[in-house]
């Protein structure tokens, strides 16, 4: 938890007790259901909360934004997004059911008034939002075509509207042909290790 301090100093206390809670609410429900590998568990703050929270140093939700999180899983990058941003609101969508279960227990157990889940495949989905963010769900492209026609037309932060998209590896290939877009090299915002190969990639509504 120190090195969320350090790297988010501004922190309110209701915020610190979320975010201390998070490890032991998420051992808990992983001895029941298997929500995040078991050799991560131990690293929960840096290779889960830490990386979700580098997307807050790339953009400062403001009030009444809607982020739709795509394949939330166990609640990454949603849940950890929602407690820097309380004032913005958060739609956590992940295909497999008992996923969502422990995301609705974890909201529950941190009181979070911000954030409202669904069971659904992202090709069933009907809502409109200002961001959609995620991890390691999909490539770009099948992103943005799951995302045509859903972003709201007003932009009011200071980057448009768009897909923030948490990625590792090479993705040279992937991001081929898609003409604006803009990637972060997380190493550069966190200097660990576990970071060397992780990305922010962000594509503007205006191309999808």
């Amino acid at each position: 938890m120190k090195i969320i301090l350090d790297q988010f100093p501004d922190l309110n206390d209701k915020q610190i007790i979320q975010l201390s809670s998070l490890k032991n609410i998420y051992e808990t429900w992983n001895s029941k259901i298997n929500v995040i590998s078991r050799k991560d568990i131990e690293n929960i703050y840096i290779r889960h909360i830490l990386h979700s929270l580098s997307i807050a140093k790339f953009i400062k939700f403001k009030r009444d934004a809607t982020i739709l999180d795509l394949g939330t899983g166990g609640g990454f990058p949603g849940i950890p997004l929602a407690i820097i941003f309380p004032d913005s609101n958060f739609i956590l969508v992940d295909s497999i059911r008992k996923k969502i279960a422990v995301v609705d227990e974890v909201v529950k157990e941190l009181g979070l008034k911000n954030i409202n889940s669904e069971w659904s495949r992202a090709e069933d989905l009907d809502y409109s939002y200002d961001f959609l963010v995620t991890r390691a769900v999909a490539k770009m492209p099948t992103l943005i075509n799951w995302s045509k026609g859903r972003f709201n037309n007003y932009s009011f932060h200071d980057i448009e509207n768009g897909i923030i998209a948490l990625k590792g590896g090479d993705i040279d290939d992937e991001l081929n042909g898609i003409s604006e877009k803009k990637i972060l090299d997380i190493k550069n915002i966190f200097d660990i290790q576990y970071f060397c190969d992780k990305k922010i990639v962000y594509v503007p509504s205006s191309i999808i």
